[in-house]
């Protein structure tokens, strides 16, 4: 792999693409049902069920997509600093990765599909408890509309590493003639590395 093909790799891998917006409605009994298997997988053994899961669920989508604070929860819903908490709770159980990645799959049924920018944008708004590996493994399944900035703003440690691998194996190969390591494509690499180190993750990236 060239510095080039790096390059090329990352900006046009066909796995990588935003999710389209859609305007939130309540999920159907196909989405509910695509989106209880995996809730069943992570809440098991985990305390008590979620009570009106699915209602609450719902309630978690609709202030996820609208972007809006805890406080503009209709009041059907439950109380919205219960709701929060809830969300904050399945989101520390990986709820809402495990279906980021369901949705990365090419073979995600399509009630799940269906609400795949309700799923990303309760990922996103997840990420202040999540840190920076949610945002790795959204990058690296290619959910960019999961990630709490672009991608370009963010330390990239499977590709940094990948350099890293790369540029090691250049100097190990020209170690006992180290005037023939080609100087221009190591110096190629070494930019590259700069730019995958990225910047240092922050909190105030992702959502309140």
């Amino acid at each position: 792999m060239t510095p080039s093909e790096a390059r090329r790799r990352l900006a046009t891998g066909s796995h990588r693409r935003f999710t389209p917006k859609r305007p939130w409605a309540p999920m159907t009994d196909a989405e509910w049902a695509a989106v209880e298997r995996h809730l069943k997988v992570v809440v098991q053994g985990q305390g008590r069920p979620l009570k009106d899961a699915r209602q609450r669920i719902d309630g978690m989508f609709r202030i996820a997509a609208s972007g809006q604070p805890w406080h503009a929860l209709p009041p059907d819903y439950g109380k919205p600093d219960t709701v929060g908490r809830h969300f904050r709770r399945l989101a520390r159980m990986g709820l809402w990765m495990r279906l980021v990645g369901a949705c990365a799959d090419r073979a995600a049924p399509a009630p799940l599909r269906a609400i795949e920018f309700f799923i990303v944008r309760a990922a996103r708004r997840a990420m202040r408890l999540l840190g920076m590996g949610a945002a790795v493994m959204a990058e690296k399944l290619g959910m960019l509309s999961a990630m709490p900035v672009l991608p370009v703003y963010l330390t990239r440690p499977y590709w940094f590493a990948e350099v890293e691998r790369v540029m090691a194996g250049l100097l190990e190969a020209h170690r006992d003639r180290p005037l023939r390591l080609p100087i221009g494509e190591m110096k190629a690499w070494l930019r590259l590395h700069r730019f995958f180190a990225g910047k240092p993750w922050h909190r105030r990236w992702a959502e309140p």
